[in-house]
């Protein structure tokens, strides 16, 4: 019995060690990415973008109301555009499908019918200035001025016409979007608008 029980002891004596035990493998700090350069290996961390805008306090008293009015036409108009950019990529992927030009002009009748039942009354109050900067944010939003979205949805005798309409009241269909020189404060406000900071 006594060699018995020196035998248990022996074999669970390996139970009460802890020179077996595991590591703890957590890494105290941050896990990134590296570049090795020249030999030494640096960390190498993606910060996202900042933007620095201009205080619009330091603006003079006249600037400060023209920032604010910018700011609220801004903010009235753009939730068209996005609307427009989004209706424009879903009816482009149904038109894609269209088997002939009857049915693609079936499709546009009712998305235009269809657009102006929704907004044709609070797209007729807009006021100049805002209209304007509508023009300018359909094409920040699809990539083609209003000019080239009509003439390819509607033909090119239609954009003609609205186009000359349009420059009797002082609007240009074919104007661009510039974010770096003339629309920078309109740029700067609708990143504002996504950020929700306005």
């Amino acid at each position: 019995m006594r060699k018995f029980i020196f035998i248990l002891f022996l074999q669970l004596i390996p139970v009460l060690l802890f020179s077996q035990q595991e590591k703890d493998t957590v890494v105290k700090g941050i896990i990134t990415n590296v570049t090795v350069f020249e030999g030494d290996t640096i960390p190498y961390i993606s910060l996202p973008v900042i933007y620095i805008y201009a205080d619009k306090y330091r603006m003079s008293e006249s600037e400060r109301i023209a920032y604010d009015k910018l700011v609220r036409n801004v903010k009235k108009v753009y939730p068209y555009a996005c609307l427009a950019g989004m209706k424009l990529r879903e009816y482009n992927d149904i038109l894609m499908k269209a088997p002939d030009k009857g049915e693609r002009r079936r499709i546009m009748k009712k998305a235009e019918q269809e657009i102006k039942d929704q907004f044709g009354t609070e797209l007729k109050q807009l006021t100049f200035s805002q209209g304007k900067i509508l023009i300018k944010l359909l094409y920040r939003e699809t990539g083609n001025t209003s000019y080239e979205l009509v003439q390819e949805l509607r033909g090119k005798f239609v954009a003609f016409f609205y186009q000359a309409f349009a420059r009797l009241f002082g609007y240009n269909l074919k104007s661009t979007y510039d974010p770096e020189g003339e629309d920078r404060l309109i740029e700067i406000i609708v990143l504002q608008i996504q950020k929700g900071l306005i």
